[in-house]
């Protein structure tokens, strides 16, 4: 994955939904796999299922996802 394909996922994970306030300098902007496993309290391979169904933005960052956090909350908010 080149420099400047890793610099336009993070913008698209970084774009701000209208609806959220923006974020202050200690909130996550990003959740990982461990965090959605947390707030959903869902296994591992659940949080995974989820994340492969698309239901919300992610990218992968060497051999870690992480999860926009709008996106999520987004998601989450709807259901």
């Amino acid at each position: 994955m080149t420099d400047e394909l890793i610099e336009q996922r993070l913008a698209e994970l970084n774009t701000r939904n209208t609806e959220h306030p923006p974020a202050s300098g200690n909130e996550k902007r990003a959740y990982s796999v461990d965090d959605i496993m947390a707030i959903l309290d869902i296994s591992r391979s659940s949080a995974y299922i989820l994340i492969k169904k698309n239901l919300f933005r992610s990218v992968k960052i060497g051999n870690q996802l992480r999860i926009s956090k709008a996106s999520f909350d987004e998601w989450l908010d709807k259901g």
